[in-house]
């Protein structure tokens, strides 16, 4: 059975920093691709950052050069480091494996 399960989220200031993880069971961890998506109230999920099996990273342009995505396949976990973080990173964050979403874990930058 795959689950996936996100944590990290919550409430930050602007400029400030989060680190999200995505910890998934089931299925051979390491020949996944997985990313990260957010999506904001009233808006569509969007892709923030994946992550390859061989460790080749994409970033939204919203998102370059302030996030980084990462992959410890011995713990079976992929992390969002979000650096600089403003007001329009606000919403909820999801963790795609295999096809499958976890619950998300949300965030809001905001004073």
């Amino acid at each position: 059975q795959v689950l996936v399960v996100e944590s990290g989220g919550g409430l930050v200031q602007p400029g400030g920093s989060l680190r999200l993880s995505c910890t998934a069971s089931g299925g051979i961890f390491s020949i996944s691709t997985i990313g990260w998506y957010r999506q904001a109230q009233g808006k569509e999920r969007e892709l923030v950052a994946n992550i390859s099996t061989t460790g080749i990273t994409t970033y939204a342009d919203s998102a370059k050069g302030r996030f980084t995505i990462s992959r410890d396949n011995a713990k079976r976990t992929v992390y969002l480091q979000m650096t600089s973080l403003k007001p329009d990173d606000t919403g909820v964050y999801y963790c795609k494996y295999r096809g499958l979403w976890g619950q998300g874990t949300p965030v809001t930058v905001s004073t």
